[in-house]
């Protein structure tokens, strides 16, 4: 995005707008005070966020509560404290998705039907930005699984690499996948690419079915579609601890024929963990 001569002015805040002859006029500062600046420009765009639609509505009246935010609460049946009256979707807490708000509609009238507690692995509900090029995500970032503890492993794979993105001069961004140290499942993946919110439903399906980045390594992707991009970061992935096993084992007895060794184990392993 910098590429296309976007700016990004991070923790700043406007202070205020006004029209002028010449356009617009927007005053900006650190968000932590400081640093103050004016902006001219032909456009504005306010984007600043979503409320609950929860006031008004009379809910007060039959007893439903609302948190903080103006959400509405519910269980986890989606169930309010008013009893036969259910919330679902963008007045609840979670992100305002659609798709979101869809699971949960059907997963709650499921759960009325059959009287089975719904569930929804909210880690795995994907997430876009509709630039250009297209941000996704699911699941973990690092600095959440850094937060947690959790030790994980990182692999990358640049589009500039895949020659269909090239071909069709749309070589921009990257895939990521954040997988577990120990396990090799698959923790969070995030994207940067012009079809970035059609490939994170693959991450979302595969991290549904906790699978690992061996197991997305090893189903055959048709090339050189985008989505052999995130087969190929799977990979480098899974392959990251064998190359740091590798480098420790050489290190330790100084032998570089132990190269050869070390990789038969490796396929060993793998092998081992498919049976």
């Amino acid at each position: 995005m910098t590429k296309q001569g976007l700016t990004f002015k991070l923790d700043t805040k406007v202070t205020s707008a006004e029209k002028t002859s010449e356009g617009i006029r927007v005053n900006v500062e650190g968000a932590k005070g400081g640093n103050n600046e004016t902006l001219d420009c032909d456009t504005l765009l306010v984007c600043i966020g979503r409320r609950p639609f929860t006031q008004n509505l009379g809910l007060e009246n039959v007893g439903v509560k609302l948190d903080k935010r103006g959400r509405i609460e519910v269980d986890k049946n989606f169930q309010t404290a008013c009893k036969g009256v259910y919330a679902i979707g963008d007045c609840i807490q979670g992100p305002m998705l659609a798709h979101k708000a869809e699971d949960e509609g059907i997963v709650c009238v499921e759960s009325i039907v059959s009287n089975h507690e719904p569930h929804i692995d909210y880690n795995c509900v994907p997430s876009v930005i509709y630039t250009f090029p297209e941000v996704s995500w699911v699941g973990k970032s690092e600095e959440q699984l850094k937060q947690e503890g959790i030790q994980y492993k990182v692999g990358r794979f640049p589009m500039a690499a895949n020659s269909r993105a090239k071909t069709i001069n749309e070589p921009e961004g990257f895939v990521k996948v954040l997988s577990d140290a120990k396990t090799d499942r698959i923790l969070g993946v995030h994207m940067i690419n012009s079809v970035a919110g059609e490939l994170i439903n693959e991450a979302a399906l595969a991290m549904e079915y906790g699978a690992s980045c061996e197991d997305v390594a090893r189903v055959c992707h048709a090339h050189p579609v985008r989505s052999f991009d995130f087969s190929k970061t799977n990979e480098r992935t899974h392959s990251f601890q064998f190359l740091l096993d590798m480098v420790r084992v050489i290190k330790r007895s100084q032998s570089p024929s132990l190269l050869w060794q070390s990789y038969q184990f490796h396929i060993k392993r793998s092998l081992l963990r498919h049976r």
